[in-house]
């Protein structure tokens, strides 16, 4: 995984409460069994008119050029429904680092921190304060200091995450990636309990 320490970007506003994972990604494009190219059908269903790329929907903000950025903020109760990993590989593989919400479904929380993407979560009047804000604002992820900012007026909030799961994003570990940082620990641990 790419390492995640702080993520100063432009964001995508989906200001719809309760997206579920099927709304995500779809269930008729689960069939791969690589994360890749997951991305192209993400929320494919709100992005087009059935299944003709060349119709889309103009008022989808994924769709609008003014709209573009690692960060995505979307309402409360993101992630919802059932827990297919591929949510967080089509939100990843389409770009986004981060993702900004009331609240996470426990489920995709977990999926997305496994796979690189940061949910954070944030008060309902913070995050209706991002939703206010213009399609030029950025926002600041600071991932060491748990903090999250809306850049124009400097308003800040910090978030939780796992002590375990923050020090695999912000190094890019994946679990076994974090097994072979502590190999030497481990080989020690066990020369002194032999």
């Amino acid at each position: 995984m790419k390492a995640l320490t702080t993520i100063q970007s432009r964001f995508v506003p989906v200001n719809i409460e309760n997206i579920d994972t099927d709304q995500i990604i779809p269930a008729r494009f689960l069939k791969a069994t690589t994360k890749e190219g997951f991305g192209k059908n993400l929320f494919r269903d709100w992005r087009y008119y059935g299944d003709d790329e060349s119709k889309t929907r103009a008022d989808f903000p994924l769709n609008r050029s003014q709209f573009d950025g690692e960060i995505l903020v979307a309402g409360k109760n993101f992630g919802c429904g059932s827990s297919r990993e591929h949510a967080a590989w089509a939100l990843a593989d389409y770009g986004f680092r981060v993702v900004v919400s009331s609240f996470f479904a426990d489920i995709f929380r977990n999926n997305a921190l496994n796979n690189g993407v940061l949910p954070v979560q944030v008060s309902e009047a913070f995050l209706q304060r991002i939703f206010l804000q213009d399609n030029n604002t950025e926002l600041t992820v600071d991932l060491a200091n748990q903090s999250i900012t809306i850049n124009s007026t400097g308003e800040q909030e910090t978030f939780e995450i796992n002590s375990y799961k923050k020090t695999c994003l912000l190094n890019g570990y994946d679990d076994i990636d974090y097994l072979m940082s502590i190999k030497e620990d481990i080989k020690q641990f066990e020369t002194r309990e032999a």
